[in-house]
Formats: C-alpha cells, sequence, structure tokens
C-alpha cells in the first residue's frame, strides 16, 4: 500500500519525519517497504527575486539582475514577457538539471552572460504553461528551497499490508493506527 506522508499529517498533525513515520509504523503494526521522496527532482530548484529588469533592444528577452540568496546577484537573460521587478520565480542555478534532463549552464545570449534560469512551470513539470515564468504567490526570502517554499514534494511510504489487517489499506485506516501509537 502506497501512503502519502502529507495526507497522513493532515489526517493526524504531527512532526515526525517519513522516515520516523515508517519506523514507528515497522516496529508496531505493518512491514515498510521502502520510502521514496516525490518530485526530488526539484530539490536543486530555489526562489529567487528579480531586483532590475531592462529589455534588451530588438528582441523579446529581457536582461535581468536575480537575488537567488547566495549574496551575489545573478545576470540572467529571459525570454518570458512577464518578468518583474521584485516578483519572486523558481530559479535553476548553473548546474541545475531540469526534470526534462537539461543541464543549465552559463551562456552568452546576444551579448548578455545568463548565469541560470527563471523557470515556467511546465519547465518544471508542474503543468502546461509555458506562456511565462511561474510567478510564486509566496513571502519567503530569496534562496529558499522551491520544494519548502510549496507544498509540491512529498514522500511515499509503502507499507506491505498482510491478509489480516484491511483497515490499513486507506489512508485513514493508518492514520487511525499511527495515532494510537
Amino acid at each position: 500500500m502506497k501512503i502519502s506522508h502529507d495526507w497522513l499529517r493532515a489526517f493526524v498533525p504531527h512532526a515526525l519525519t517519513p522516515q520516523a513515520v515508517g519506523e514507528l509504523l515497522s516496529d508496531h503494526t505493518v512491514t515498510l517497504d521502502g520510502i521514496a521522496p516525490l518530485r526530488a527532482d526539484l530539490v536543486p530548484f530555489v526562489v529567487a527575486r528579480v531586483i532590475a529588469s531592462e529589455k534588451i533592444p530588438e528582441t523579446k528577452l529581457s536582461f535581468n539582475k536575480v537575488d537567488d540568496g547566495s549574496g551575489t546577484l545573478l545576470e540572467v537573460v529571459c525570454g518570458a514577457p512577464n518578468v518583474t521587478v521584485g516578483a519572486l520565480y523558481p530559479f535553476a542555478r548553473t548546474g541545475t538539471v531540469m526534470p526534462a534532463g537539461l543541464t543549465i549552464e552559463k551562456r552568452k545570449i546576444r551579448g548578455f552572460t545568463s548565469n541560470g534560469m527563471l523557470c515556467s512551470a511546465r519547465e518544471l513539470g508542474l503543468g502546461d504553461d509555458h506562456e511565462g515564468i511561474f510567478a510564486l504567490s509566496v513571502d519567503v526570502p530569496p534562496g529558499t528551497p522551491l520544494l519548502g517554499a510549496m507544498p509540491i514534494g512529498d514522500t511515499q511510504l509503502d507499507l506491505d499490508v498482510l491478509p489480516n489487517r484491511p483497515d490499513l489499506l486507506s489512508h485513514r485506516g493508518v492514520a487511525r493506527e499511527l495515532s494510537a501509537l
């Protein structure tokens, strides 16, 4: 039975890590076959704030100064029309591997150096929207991991439920058992 840690937390509020929940259930109730983080491909992405933006003449591109929390403003070229100074966006630093497999590299574009990428929802695998970069409506400082700023990364617990415990074949049943421990 595959169980979502976030769903368990919704049924039984707790501050335990997925590993601790798995160990607790395994010690008292059911065998834990494995723990797998979901959307681990988004771990290297951070939240970044656009500090300055100017259009590159005769193109649809903009040249931006981006605060990624590293202490140094990065220069980033972006082709999205919705870049707004002061807004927060998902950011892929140089060296980040995108969910589709592309590695972000430092590049020279139209005479400007780009040190990373502001990302759209489609580039992150979070939707089909590719008309602009994904504006975040969160209140976190630049450099915050994207998975920490948005509830999009869960952990899956794989439980080996025996035939004598059909009550553990649902999130509610596992939550009830967890709350009794």
